[in-house]
């Protein structure tokens, strides 16, 4: 999709837009994409430091859940 195939504006913007030039509207497109990959490269981040947190969490309860019976076992005859 081309810069120019931007859908009717209205007449205000368009003579807004129609000031601009080419150059620019294709920088403000790279720049817009480029921060959108940036955004959704740190989302996926997120999710997976969430993800290895909830496992650290899952794994220590594990651990410790099979300690008390562990204990229970050797405590109760």
């Amino acid at each position: 999709m081309n810069v120019e195939s931007i859908p009717n504006f209205t007449d205000p913007a368009a003579k807004l837009g129609a000031t601009v030039p080419a150059h620019a509207k294709k920088l403000l497109l790279r720049w817009l994409v480029g921060a959108g990959v940036i955004l959704t490269l740190q989302a996926c981040a997120v999710v997976a430091v969430a993800d290895a947190a909830v496992t650290v969490v899952a794994t220590g309860v594990k651990v410790t859940a099979k300690a008390v019976g562990a204990v229970a076992d050797a405590v109760i005859p």
